[in-house]
């Protein structure tokens, strides 16, 4: 998992344009990150805007004239918020409604760009390009630059991708040329394929490949930003990978009714009436319910997850009990007399399983394993826990992890990418994240914080160095051991070398016990309260 640093966001000199029009020559405000565009102004005016740019510097000079400040008369409008620009009302977007035949780009997160386009929209692959045809009047958006035929009036350029402030991934993702063109007369430009509902265009390059990327930088914004269609909306999917559409179909399914379109590998000319370009993002594995419409949650979306993966899984268990139910019946075909005792015994273990509270070892295998977990799953079973411990690689079905955690009340994990499966915990389950040496901080940001904001009890376990394999390799008072944030500090090769790749976690299993006992009794009364609960209902009733 890559880790990111929070760094100041560092507003760039936009360029700035000024346009010459036969009508006027217009005065120009930077608007380099909203995506703002130009019109032209009526001669008439003139003097109403000049005592009105007037009259502002006057309200505005102490701001203006003040040393201290960096920020401009635009900024001084925005606050900057945890890497985005908040405006007023922070609940409204930039861009969020746009006039017919216009894009607009809201560059302000230091997250992700977004464009909006709106109008005749229509993609031509062989050239990366997406474009607006605008008929007849431009609605006043000045001209800066003509090709052959169509006139150009607008030409942006976007990456689709929600690591915008890590160049050394940025570098790798495809750019889209959006392009709006005022048609010419005479000139007629045909469509393959004609959709009558938006598009949202996004990339799965970057980091897709590992789970913690897949949903925090694709599956989460995805959701984000296109769950207000109600699924009336086609995905167009830069760097399209068919394994990404295959593993992740089923929740693809739930944000949108139709097939996704491979950008590069489709050439069809595909026609649009709205598009948004790029995805929205809020934080680490998160949903920010203030910033969506209908004040959607981190909840909402795994309530989704639940709709996605609900037929699959009962599939399974179909797939299982007609299984089950054949073994019992040649077992019985071969020994007619243990029917009785078969029975029984199938009841035994039924009353077994619904009394113990059932814990998830999420076992790694390469490095951040848990060497004496054999021991841990012994000392859960004599807490009272039904322990699984799930093994998953990378060919291991979705659906049948997701069922797993599901019907899981603790998990337990190393820290690593498959935390990323607490989401699909039910809100009131227990997560406990073993936290190895010189990985709190990346253990609290990417797992542990959005793991409350889900609902869960979340519980940090972290091993102190004698229970690191580390212990055994490097000196007791050398910093890798003694103050591993000096060494996490020197970068992220440092981090992944030593304490990711080089790092196996013995439990102290008479310290690990207490935080177990802790989740038992944790269950247990929420199980009394639910039971108690109940017991009112009934008795109202």
């Amino acid at each position: 998992m890559v880790r990111y640093h929070r760094l100041h966001h560092q507003w760039r000199k936009g360029d700035k344009h000024m346009e010459e029009d036969e009508e006027f020559q217009a005065l120009i405000m930077d608007c380099r990150t909203a995506g703002c565009y130009f019109k032209r102004t009526r001669p008439k005016l003139f003097s109403l805007l000049l005592l009105s740019l007037l009259s502002c510097c006057f309200l505005f000079a102490p701001h203006l004239f003040n040393s201290g400040s960096t920020l401009s008369l635009f900024d001084s409008f925005r606050v900057e918020k945890e890497g985005t620009v908040a405006h007023m009302d922070a609940n409204t977007p930039m861009c969020s409604s746009i006039s017919n035949g216009t894009i607009c780009c809201d560059r302000s997160s230091i997250r992700s760009d977004i464009c909006l386009m709106k109008g005749d929209i229509r993609t031509q692959s062989t050239s990366s390009s997406v474009f607006l045809y605008i008929s007849g009047d431009t609605n006043g958006i000045i001209n800066f630059g003509d090709e052959e035929g169509d006139k150009e009036i607008q030409h942006d350029k976007i990456k689709p991708y929600t690591r915008k402030w890590e160049k050394s991934v940025m570098d790798g993702i495809d750019e889209l040329d959006l392009i709006a063109k005022k048609l010419q007369f005479g000139n007629n430009h045909h469509c393959d394929v004609m959709h009558d509902v938006p598009a949202v265009f996004f990339s799965t390059g970057g980091y897709t490949g590992n789970v913690y990327h897949e949903f925090n930088d694709g599956l989460l914004p995805l959701f984000i930003t296109s769950q207000h269609f109600n699924r009336k909306v086609v995905f167009v999917i830069l760097e399209y990978h068919s394994w990404w559409i295959l593993k992740y179909g089923d929740v693809l399914s739930q944000l949108s009714d139709y097939p996704a379109i491979d950008f590069s590998g489709d050439k069809r000319i595909h026609c649009f009436p709205e598009a948004i370009v790029g995805l929205r993002i809020h934080d680490e594995l998160a949903v920010d319910s203030s910033l969506m419409e209908g004040s959607k949650s981190i909840v909402d979306f795994r309530n989704l997850l639940d709709q996605a993966y609900l037929p699959r899984i009962m599939s399974l268990i179909q797939d299982e009990e007609r299984e089950a139910h054949e073994k019992l019946v040649h077992k019985l075909s071969l020994s007619p007399t243990s029917s009785e005792t078969s029975t029984k015994m199938e009841k035994e273990v039924q009353e077994d399983r619904s009394e113990k509270p059932k814990l998830l070892i999420l076992s790694r295998n390469g490095s951040r394993a848990i060497i004496n977990e054999n021991l841990l799953v012994k000392m859960a079973e004599k807490i009272g826990f039904r322990v699984e411990v799930l093994r998953p690689d990378r060919t291991t079905e979705l659906a049948k992890i997701y069922r797993a955690l599901n019907s899981t009340d603790v998990m337990i994990g190393v820290h690593g990418a498959a935390m990323t499966h607490f989401l699909f915990m039910k809100p009131g389950s227990v997560f406990i994240q073993v936290i190895p040496l010189g990985t709190v901080w990346a253990a609290e940001t990417y797992y542990g914080e959005p793991a409350r904001k889900l609902g869960l009890k979340y519980i940090g376990y972290e091993i102190v160095p004698k229970e690191s394999s580390l212990y055994e390799k490097y000196d007791k008072d050398d910093p890798v051991l003694r103050d591993p944030k000096s060494v996490t500090q020197k970068g992220w090769e440092y981090t992944k070398t030593i304490y990711l790749d080089g790092q196996n976690v013995r439990l102290n299993l008479g310290r690990f016990r207490k935080r177990l006992v802790r989740a038992y009794n944790y269950y247990n009364v929420k199980m009394n309260k639910h039971v108690h609960l109940q017991s009112q209902y009934f008795h109202v009733n």
